[in-house]
């Protein structure tokens, strides 16, 4: 059984690392939940391998114990709305993004308490959440129906008014576009007093030097 101290891993790693249908549904399960790591997917996957699996065991009953399990399970189903009535058999259909949408951090953006998913794991990493009066700060920690209702920032925190600049939604004002410059204005005399260019005129010589073409007279002692 070894060392019960020791923390380890609660979830299963793919077992092929480079599969690219994978890779490109990881990615866009990381932007759309503001996940930390891909680890946090493969922890919500193996957590919903352990529902299926259970469900599918518990379909066909053979002893009162199994009966009893079902009906733990089916409760803490019910908890967290995955199912409806006494219809086991629909745990079946869930996905991943079900076990997702159930995450703290997921409850708390949803709830218009944070700006974004990233913002809402800082709230919630930071002491700011809390549900029923108890502070959370498990980003990962999956909210029931019931405490969904109880969900709410801390009092005490600075956050808890809605005049904080944190909380207000920034609205961007659209830069309006600039003016292309027209050459027309350089053919003309421009009006800060620039000479008109014309392909006639010359460049005129630096100063101290006399002209190229003018002959230097010298006086006779």
């Amino acid at each position: 059984m070894g060392d019960p101290r020791k923390q380890r891993r609660k979830y299963s790693t793919p077992s092929h690392p480079w599969q690219k249908e994978r890779i490109l549904e990881e990615k866009e399960l990381m932007q759309s939940y503001g996940l930390k790591n891909k680890s946090e997917i493969w922890r919500a996957g193996s957590y919903l391998k352990n529902i299926l699996t259970n469900t599918k065991n518990f379909v066909t009953l053979r002893n009162p114990q199994e009966k009893l399990e079902k009906a733990q399970l089916l409760k803490r189903l019910m908890s967290f709305g995955f199912v409806d009535g006494s219809d086991i058999g629909k745990a079946l259909d869930l996905k991943i993004n079900d076990i997702l949408e159930r995450r703290l951090q997921t409850i708390v953006h949803r709830k218009g308490l944070a700006r974004s998913m990233k913002q809402s794991r800082q709230f919630i990493t930071h002491r700011h959440i809390e549900i029923d009066g108890k502070k959370i700060t498990m980003p990962s920690y999956k909210v029931t129906l019931e405490q969904e209702k109880k969900v709410a920032l801390v009092g005490t925190s600075s956050l808890s008014n809605d005049d904080h600049p944190e909380r207000k939604v920034l609205i961007r004002k659209e830069k309006k576009d600039k003016k292309p410059r027209s050459s027309a204005r350089w053919n003309k005399g421009s009006p800060r007093g620039r000479p008109k260019f014309n392909k006639g005129m010359g460049r005129s010589p630096p100063r101290g030097r006399p002209p190229a073409n003018t002959k230097r007279t010298v006086g006779k002692s």
